[in-house]
């Protein structure tokens, strides 16, 4: 009787309780009964106004029902469109309506689509002035379906580009305390979404960009270089061609004179997907090459500033040249043609190591290999007409005395030995000569940074020449006795020799990262304990052995990744410190002598540390084998897999014994040994 009332108030309430049962049961309905509840509430859209909230919210119930009967999805969106004035409607009412599109367009596409161009305009008409940000997410959403999902807009490409563009740049603070949690983010991705989904836009969309640069607001100016970012990718030549002098004539003012990283970022992001975009266009006979035409101007404008390493314009333009030619494979080619041999020009005719830095810093931002500009199969390096001019710049900057200069030259480096065949053998060996020599000579900390940094890049790639040229050397600079006058040690003439020695230890574990170098470097290291603790040569102290643990460790880091490392350890490392370490307690039982330092507190926990670190990465079968000789070791006095067996026959080495306090104390190797290990 409510449904039938002639009183309006009495009928909307019939139907707002009628909707409500329907948003509880939807799901049961057959599919008679939905089609009945179909025409009943497209019949009650003619109805007062005072009744339409409740019968949208009716329908929002019935669009989700799985059984709606074929034509109902039709016959809905033609009465909505027909009977309602959206935007008159309060916002939850109209979130009904944008709910009620996108529950039809999920499954009943194909009914949809067969209005054609009916369905946008409609939608058009009912989003036209939306404004709050809920609801605008849904109807980005649909426009975003419009566009990726097929559907005919082509009678109405523009209204739908304007219905939506009218709120770029997106302006929104969330309030206080937003129960909704719609962030302004929310709003841009949901709308660049949309007008970047289809190259349709392009002609529109284009213009609004170069305008919006035009703005005195930042966000606005990132907004639209990362939408033309975006919408690069879906455009092709075509769309793009005759804004193309205007977008380079943007991109560069921007990242020319902006003083924000931000904006600067995404400048660059922006001229890299255009780049991208032009070069895959297909060359053809009876036209221009579009990329060629649009990388003249970016060569132009930037490369002469690349002959000013004094002045401020070179970074910018350098950065631009640099996102230009990582675009592609085919406009790194193009980019690296020019930009190369100027730079070689400018570093040979430059004296100042403050200006030379700067170019190197500039040629490694050029060398440094990206996705897109990586060479196809048969396809070569770009820099490879350029090999012996890199390897002469790189050589002659670390031949140089300036620590920054040779901080640059170890990342270019370490970037050219990245590349396949961009360093002969020749170059690799020249190369580890010069990083060995600076691990030797020179104490600056940024620089020791920088060369254990490529040392370990390169050791990963060329373990044979490490092996052959660096760790002999290193060992020689470690077994290096300070040298001495009478009783009195005087300084290096140079350099401190136990500083070097603690920048060779470092080295020698930073390219230990292949089991080759591995077993070269690490015995070097097991043999200055044994030094130290036998007070043989070299005269290793405390700090010396404590160091020497802690790069062990660095090492034992690698056998998690490296199982051959971990089988190494526990066959060699692991047996040599428990060896020591035991020898070096049993020695001060007897009280002869000089005590080791493997006795002290503190290299003992240093040891515990390699140990520990070492047995937490083996494999199941060797943790298995550790554990078994650790026990029998501490249990049974079972020496027999320990290097050098010259021990007493009978030792007990967790009884009790007064007076030995360092041979109880090894009990924390047991815990090291088998605490560590796997479970599994």
């Amino acid at each position: 009787l409510s449904l039938t009332s002639s009183q309006t108030q009495t009928r909307g309430r019939g139907v707002q309780l009628l909707s409500q049962v329907l948003q509880e049961c939807y799901c049961g309905l057959s599919e008679s009964e939905v089609k009945v509840l179909v025409t009943f509430y497209e019949n009650r859209l003619k109805d007062h106004y005072a009744i339409t909230p409740h019968v949208l919210h009716g329908l929002t119930a019935l669009a989700k029902c799985t059984v709606l009967p074929p034509g109902s999805a039709v016959s809905i969106l033609k009465a909505l469109f027909q009977d309602v004035h959206v935007q008159s409607l309060m916002l939850t009412e109209r979130s009904y309506a944008y709910k009620i599109l996108i529950s039809l367009m999920d499954s009943r596409e194909n009914e949809l689509k067969g209005l054609g161009p009916d369905f946008v305009f409609g939608f058009v008409q009912a989003v036209d002035g939306e404004r709050d940000p809920r609801n605008l997410l849904l109807a980005f959403q649909i426009a975003r379906n419009i566009i990726h999902r097929g559907y005919d807009f082509n009678q109405f490409t523009e209204e739908l580009f304007e219905v939506t563009s009218c709120y770029f740049p997106i302006d929104f603070t969330p309030p206080p305390n937003d129960p909704h949690g719609i962030t302004q983010e929310d709003l841009i991705l949901a709308l660049r979404a949309v007008l970047t989904g289809t190259p349709r836009f392009a002609e529109f969309l284009v213009p609004l960009l170069i305008e919006k640069l035009d703005s005195d607001v930042q966000n606005a100016k990132v907004d639209s270089l990362l939408t033309l970012a975006d919408c690069a990718p879906v455009y092709g030549h075509t769309e793009l061609a005759e804004f193309l002098p205007g977008l380079w004539s943007s991109i560069r003012r921007e990242v020319f004179q902006t003083a924000s990283e931000r904006v600067e970022s995404a400048g660059l992001s922006a001229l890299s997907a255009v780049t991208s975009c032009l070069s895959r266009t297909v060359l053809k006979s009876d036209s221009g090459d579009a990329l060629q035409s649009f990388l003249d101007l970016v060569i132009k404008d930037c490369q002469h500033h690349l002959c000013e390493p004094d002045l401020k314009l070179v970074w910018p333009s350098a950065k631009l040249l640099q996102a230009a030619s990582g675009a592609s494979y085919r406009a790194s080619l193009i980019v690296t043609a020019v930009v190369l041999p100027a730079l070689f020009e400018q570093y040979n005719s430059r004296t100042q190591c403050a200006h030379r830095r700067t170019l190197l810093e500039v040629l490694q931002g050029f060398i440094q290999p990206t996705v897109r500009s990586q060479p196809a199969e048969r396809e070569e390096c770009v820099l490879l007409p350029f090999q012996k001019s890199l390897s002469c710049m790189v050589f002659s900057a670390l031949s140089e005395s300036n620590a920054s200069l040779q901080v640059t030259a170890t990342k270019v480096l370490a970037t050219l030995g990245q590349q396949s065949g961009l360093l002969m053998e020749t170059d690799v060996e020249l190369g580890v000569d010069h990083l060995t020599r600076l691990v030797v000579e020179d104490d600056d900390a940024q620089l020791g940074s920088a060369v254990t940094d490529c040392a370990g890049s390169l050791a990963r790639l060329h373990p044979a020449v490490f092996a052959s040229r660096m760790v002999p050397r290193l060992k020689d600079v470690i077994f290096t006795e300070p040298m001495a006058e009478g009783d009195v040690l005087i300084p290096s003439p140079s350099r401190s020799k136990a500083a070097a020695r603690e920048r060779s230890v470092a080295a020698l574990a930073s390219i230990s990262s292949q089991l080759s170098l591995v077993q070269e470097s690490v015995p070097v290291l097991l043999q200055v304990l044994s030094a130290a603790h036998k007070g043989g040569s070299g005269s290793f102290s405390t700090d010396d052995v404590i160091s020497v643990c802690r790069n062990l460790r660095r090492i034992t880091e690698h056998a998690r990744d490296t199982p051959e490392i971990g089988d190494f350890f526990h066959a060699v490392v692991i047996p040599r410190l428990l060896g020591l370490s035991l020898h070096a307690a049993l020695h001060s039982q007897t009280g002869s002598g000089q005590t080791s330092p493997l006795t002290e507190e503190a290299v003992l926990s240093a040891v515990v540390s390699v140990i520990s670190t070492a047995c937490a990465a083996l494999q199941p079968v060797p943790a298995g084998q550790m554990a078994v000789q650790a026990v029998s070791l501490f249990l049974d006095g079972d020496v027999s897999f320990l290097p050098e067996n010259a021990y007493p026959s009978q030792i007990q080495l967790l009884k009790s014994q007064s007076g030995c306090c360092s041979q109880s104390r090894l009990v924390c190797l047991l815990m090291a040994s088998v605490c560590s290990l796997s479970q599994q």
